[in-house]
């Protein structure tokens, strides 16, 4: 049974998770409850121009401008996340992060002009069945950090690992210096 839901907040993968699909992942989790969890990959775009997936929606994209690796399920389905910007209650849109939410992709995107800026596209999504993000947990797979919205839409995101550690506390904000390869040390 999930006591605390971590949605809304960061995972952030630790050097012993173990699995290549995430390592040095940010993941954002729109959902954690006692059925399992479900978030995004925030720090892994792919060459795809965003254009190319929706094209209705590319004038809307946060740039780097392409689709990102949501996680290894379902990569075939899209998921949007955008910032709102001005409240329109019937914006097809859920608050995650401060202003930044989910968007309802099967909308007509002139509907959120003007509501809604720098949307950020992502194939796939990361999904947990029940307790098993809590094992991966206790098991140090994952760091939890409160999501900053900045985080969500960064136009740095190869760096977005790095500095979500840089403003943990000690000891955890040593690991942002952690080299991709150890041996190279």
């Amino acid at each position: 049974m999930v006591s605390v839901s971590h949605a809304g907040r960061l995972l952030v993968a630790t050097p012993a998770i173990g699995d290549p699909n995430f390592e040095r992942t940010v993941i954002l989790l729109l959902d954690h409850d006692d059925d399992g969890a479900l978030g995004l990959v925030l720090n892994r775009p792919s060459d795809l121009e965003a254009a190319e997936v929706l094209p209705g929606w590319s004038d809307l994209t946060a740039r780097p401008g392409v689709v990102f690796s949501g996680g290894p399920v379902e990569r075939e389905g899209i998921i949007g996340l955008g910032r709102r910007t001005a409240p329109d209650p019937a914006a097809p849109f859920q608050i995650t992060v401060g202003s930044v939410g989910v968007l309802d992709l099967s909308a007509e995107p002139i509907d959120l002009v003007g509501s809604v800026e720098g949307i950020r596209l992502f194939a796939g999504y990361a999904g947990w069945g029940a307790g098993q993000l809590e094992s991966e947990l206790v098991s140090q797979g994952w760091w939890l950090a409160d999501a900053e919205p900045g985080d969500i839409l960064t136009e740095a995101p190869e760096d977005l690992w790095a500095a979500v550690l840089r403003r943990q506390p000690d000891p955890l904000r040593r690991w942002a210096l952690y080299p991709v390869d150890p041996s190279m040390n």
